[in-house]
């Protein structure tokens, strides 16, 4: 199972479109977006037409939290909003996702995961917690760096930074 994780979107559409035509390409069903979407409107403008799964949880510029709730109830049953951090299982490897760093290190340190995502430092970066890997997919944004997403094949246990 691959799993496509994206963070901080701040609303830049023309570069979520850009990561979810790849997304698409590869045929990956699942996304994780580790928060700062920003707006709800483009929840619908960009992934009303994706048929898999989006596992969402808020950042700290996500001020319409309810609208994005609402959304997903309403009109995008492929959304679902965790809140400030969530878990999945994928091809039997523990993955929990949260917003930001302090968050993330606390759930890498309980060792109860296989991989941990955050966003918020808008920076790609990998670390080894224990038997655990911590992970931030860099931004779509690209403010402050280049607008960065990661892929993760769970079968494998192999990580890809993407570059837009």
């Amino acid at each position: 199972m691959k799993i496509a994780i994206v963070s901080d979107t701040h609303d830049n559409v023309s570069n979520f479109k850009k990561a979810l035509a790849f997304i698409k390409k590869k045929r990956i069903k699942t996304i994780i977006h580790c928060g700062d979407i920003c707006a709800p409107a483009t929840l619908k403008e960009v992934l009303d037409d994706f048929t898999g799964k989006v596992h969402i949880v808020f950042g700290n510029v996500d001020g319409d939290r309810f609208r994005i709730t609402k959304i997903s109830f309403e009109s995008m049953p492929q959304l679902k909003i965790w809140g400030e951090s969530g878990e999945i299982l994928a091809d039997k490897k523990k993955i929990a996702f949260t917003h930001f760093p302090q968050f993330g290190k606390g759930m890498a340190a309980t060792q109860d995961y296989d991989l941990v995502f955050y966003g918020h430092t808008h920076k790609p970066w990998e670390e080894k917690v224990g038997r655990t890997k911590l992970v931030n997919p860099g931004n779509l944004a690209g403010l402050f760096y280049r607008a960065t997403f990661a892929i993760y094949d769970a079968k494998t246990d192999k990580l890809e930074l993407k570059i837009l």
